[in-house]
């Protein structure tokens, strides 16, 4: 069941792309660079690394996406990454269990519920699609400590309209 949450604001490092739904992956696999990134600089990461959807097309034909991984100030990586912040605020948070292909299906469910109970989303539309304040998915289970996927826990956080 969902629930809503207080976030404060959250610096981060990350790496932005605009892709098709075939090249999350990708981004994703940015994750991995940015913590290894940090490690050279001896900057731990102070939160779990996490996906910040910022648009997202019409029919989701395009997503333009951050791989993000928290930290406790700006950290300079380099031409291709930045340091940013996801703006605190209320939240709604639901957690998924299992694989990421189920993502899809737990923010569909979560924006259903969101329909039924007339949540107003911080969001804005736009002729490129949805643009997104504070649109998360936060994934708390490290691979390398549990590689079976059924076992993962992600948190959606997605931001609420003032």
């Amino acid at each position: 069941m969902p629930s809503v949450v207080d976030r404060e604001d959250q610096t981060y490092v990350g790496y932005c792309a605009t892709v098709g739904m075939d090249g999350l992956r990708e981004v994703a696999h940015r994750i991995a660079t940015l913590v290894a990134a940090l490690a050279e600089r001896g900057v731990e990461p102070t939160g779990a690394p996490f996906f910040r959807y910022l648009v997202i097309g019409p029919g989701m034909t395009s997503l333009t996406v951050e791989a993000g991984v928290p930290v406790t100030e700006p950290v300079e990586l380099g031409e291709e990454y930045f340091t940013a912040v996801v703006p605190g605020g209320k939240y709604v948070k639901a957690t998924h269990h299992g694989a990421p292909d189920g993502l899809v299906a737990a923010t569909a469910a979560l924006l259903e519920w969101g329909a039924s109970e007339g949540v107003r989303w911080d969001r804005r539309q736009a002729a490129d699609g949805e643009h997104w304040s504070g649109r998360l998915e936060v994934y708390r289970t490290d691979p390398r400590v549990e590689p079976d996927a059924t076992r993962w826990e992600t948190d959606l956080y997605f931001r609420l309209a003032d």
